[in-house]
C-alpha cells in the first residue's frame, strides 16, 4: 500500500491528536480535533473502549501518518532503532526527526511534511552543497542544509520561512533564513517532538 494522501483530518480524529499541529492550517484556528474530540463516522461518539492491543495499534499509526512513512520504511527504521545504544522508542523517534524531509520542514523550508517532502523529491534541496532527493536521507550533526538558489523565489517557501519562525525553529537546528540555510546542530532531541506519543508501546508492538 502507498502513502495516505486521503483528508488529513479525518486521520487526526480517529488518532484523537492533531498530528498536523505546527502546519499552516493548524496554525489558523482551533484544531478540529478540539472542535470534534471523537472519531469519524455515524458511530464516532459511540465507539467502545480501546483495547491494549489497539492503543499500541494507534501509537504506531500516530507516528506513521505525523512523519509520513509507509510500514516497510517505519519497520526498517524501527530495526534500525533497535541496533543503536539506548532506547529503542527515542531512538527510533530520534531517526524519524533526522530524516530530511522532516529537517526541510522543521527548517520551514516546507509548511508541512508533505509540502517538505515534495522539495526533496524535485530536487530544490541541497545537503552540503549536493542536491538530495532522497526524503529518507538520515542528516547528522554538522551538516548544512539549504534551498538551492533558483528555488528561493518560491511563495511556499518564504512563507514557510515565516511558519516556522513563528512556531520556532527545534534547538537542534539553525536557520538562517536571509540565506536560506540550516545547520543541523546536534542529534534531534526527544524533548522537542510536537505530538504526544507513548514510544514505549511501539516497542511492546514489535517486541511480540
Amino acid at each position: 500500500m502507498g502513502r495516505y494522501t486521503g483528508p488529513k483530518w479525518r486521520i487526526a480524529r480517529r488518532l484523537g491528536v492533531n498530528i498536523y499541529v505546527g502546519e499552516e492550517k493548524s496554525q489558523k484556528g482551533k484544531a478540529i480535533t478540539d472542535r470534534r474530540p471523537y472519531p469519524p463516522g455515524q458511530h464516532g461518539k459511540s465507539r467502545r473502549k480501546i483495547s491494549y492491543y489497539g492503543r499500541q495499534l494507534m501509537e504506531k499509526q500516530k507516528v506513521k501518518y505525523y512523519y509520513g512513512v509507509r510500514e516497510e520504511q517505519f519497520r526498517r527504521f524501527y530495526e534500525m532503532a533497535e541496533r543503536m545504544k539506548g532506547q529503542t522508542g527515542e531512538n527510533l523517534l530520534k531517526l524519524l526527526e533526522s530524516r530530511l524531509d522532516n529537517v526541510v520542514y522543521r527548517l520551514g523550508f516546507g509548511k508541512s511534511h508533505r509540502h517538505a517532502r515534495q522539495l526533496v523529491v524535485h530536487g530544490h534541496i541541497l545537503v552540503n552543497g549536493k542536491k538530495v532527493n532522497r526524503p529518507s536521507f538520515l542528516v547528522k550533526p554538522g551538516d548544512v542544509i539549504e534551498v538551492r538558489e533558483k528555488s528561493r523565489n518560491i511563495p511556499d517557501i518564504i512563507s514557510g520561512i515565516e511558519l516556522a519562525q513563528q512556531r520556532g525553529i527545534p534547538s537542534w537546528l539553525e536557520l538562517d533564513a536571509e540565506n536560506f540555510k540550516g545547520i543541523v546542530k546536534a542529534e534531534p532531541t526527544r524533548e522537542e517532538i510536537e505530538i504526544p506519543i507513548a514510544e514505549n508501546l511501539i516497542v511492546e508492538l514489535y517486541s511480540k
